[in-house]
């Protein structure tokens, strides 16, 4: 116990090294730091030793242990079911959905501290417990709140650089390019540059996840305030959080049941254990010690694919021609007959489905309370309820889809509609915010437990068929 101590306070004080040399850049901003509370540093810090020999300790125990088979079914099935990442944030249970460190959505929206008045968790409140296990106190909560808020500014080429992306270009690709960019600010790279110690790795890695997620929503803003609006982006206010500054920025600062949408938003979409490509390709990037800038923005160019995060746009097309299609008849016969046309023509019925759920997704249902409560009356909405109803039904006659239910996707475009963020291209942008708040700190923990570089095994279908003793 002695020896796991001091080890704490020696990560301790060499991970603390990027926060001095930065320190005066704070000056009175870091308010955020108090006698009385740790710091979500401070915390992790202690926990990383602990955890480092829990690793050790099963590894030697049981490396050995055969944690199950592979077929090839899943080979050129996209992986799916084959046991071979290590993601700590959460587990994804295909009939229960997503856990966030053990929690349901239902017990972080009870447990994780709120804004003032607010009924929603602060994201701030879940990227703590992602990183650490651990329900922060709303003081801790505010003072992350207040940390991101001090690191928030963005570079003036950065704001340049978005500024010469035509305005047709896809907001997600001048997202990920504004990330990318974020690279000339790195202190992981700078510091590995020099020469650093491994166990130094991931004290940097934090001090450049924090300095990017802190960035995030002025980038996000930008690029829809140029693309859809005047331009202007309001600054950052200081004392409020990471939610509210998104929404204001984007614009609707004054609604609080936009600004609470945005607290929801961010909360739910943050992580759905490490498989899905955003958390697997930040992950993989990452293991080539590439800087969370490089690694995240490696993880939002697979959000943009249509089969990823794009399908909420996709979703939000989708009822759209649907709505002009049926107009006002919200009937069952309607809705059925609309669904079997969609898949008459071959194509999926965006926003249903999952690779892994084999239920209504958690993360759908909270959205759709979250309406019930503020929009009941909305047309969209009751559109999108009436889907609900049947789809499954039509889908699981169909017989071609093994889970007939809503996911995520299915319902999040029509409350951003409903509160006048009506463009659907830029949806995926907002997701990407939220899904850094996810990845980032598995990374931290990749460079902290000392994951090596990824590097399955591949073949070619001739040595697969000799494997399994396959003539072709």
């Amino acid at each position: 116990m002695a020896s796991a101590l001091r080890a704490s306070r020696l990560a301790l004080r060499t991970s603390l090294t990027p926060s001095i040399v930065r320190s005066a850049t704070y000056n009175g901003l870091r308010c955020y730091s108090t006698a009385k509370t740790q710091s979500l540093k401070e915390v992790l810090a202690e926990k990383i030793p602990v955890e480092q020999e829990k690793v050790k300790k099963l590894r030697k125990e049981y490396g050995s242990k055969s944690v199950g088979e592979v077929t090839l079914d899943q080979v050129y099935g996209g992986a799916r079911g084959i046991k071979s990442l290590v993601w700590e944030g959460s587990v994804l249970d295909a009939n229960e959905g997503i856990r966030f460190r053990g929690k349901t959505i239902p017990e972080c929206q009870d447990m994780l501290p709120k804004a003032p008045g607010g009924e929603e968790p602060l994201p701030e409140g879940l990227f703590w417990l992602l990183l650490t296990g651990e329900v922060p106190s709303e003081q801790q909560v505010r003072d992350l709140s207040a940390e991101w808020a001090a690191r928030s500014t963005v570079p003036k080429f950065i704001e340049e650089l978005i500024d010469r992306c035509p305005s047709d270009l896809h907001p997600m690709a001048q997202f990920s390019l504004a990330v990318t960019a974020l690279e000339h600010e790195s202190s992981f790279s700078k510091a590995y540059a020099k020469g650093i110690n491994k166990k130094e790795y991931w004290g940097y890695t934090f001090e450049d996840s924090m300095d990017l997620i802190a960035k995030l929503p002025t980038i996000a803003a930008k690029i829809y305030r140029n693309v859809f609006k005047d331009g202007k982006v309001a600054p950052v206010q200081k004392d409020k959080d990471y939610g509210f500054n998104l929404a204001n920025q984007l614009g609707f600062g004054n609604n609080n049941d936009f600004v609470e949408l945005m607290r929801l938003y961010l909360t739910i979409h943050s992580d759905h254990e490490g498989g899905n490509v955003s958390a697997h390709t930040t992950h993989l990037v990452g293991s080539a010690l590439s800087s969370p800038m490089l690694s995240l923005a490696a993880g939002l160019n697979g959000l943009a694919g249509p089969l990823h995060g794009l399908a909420n746009q996709e979703v939000l097309n989708w009822l759209t021609k649907m709505k002009s299609a049926i107009g006002n008849d919200l009937s069952d016969r309607a809705i059925t007959d609309y669904l079997w046309s969609t898949l008459k023509a071959g194509q999926v019925v965006p926003g249903y489905g999952h690779a892994v759920l084999r239920k209504t997704d958690p993360r759908y249902v909270s959205q759709r309370e979250f309406a019930l409560r503020k929009l009941p009356d909305d047309p969209m909405f009751k559109l999108v309820s009436q889907v609900y109803k049947i789809a499954p039904k039509v889908l699981t006659e169909h017989g071609k889809t093994k889970n007939p239910f809503p996911n995520v996707d299915a319902h999040s475009g029509v409350l951003l509609q409903y509160y006048g963020l009506t463009e659907a291209r830029y949806y995926t942008v907002l997701f990407g915010v939220s899904r850094a708040l996810g990845v980032l700190p598995q990374l931290i923990w990749d460079r902290a437990i000392g994951l090596p570089i990824e590097r399955p095994k591949s073949f070619s279908t001739e040595a697969y068929a000799k494997l399994v003793g396959a003539q072709l």
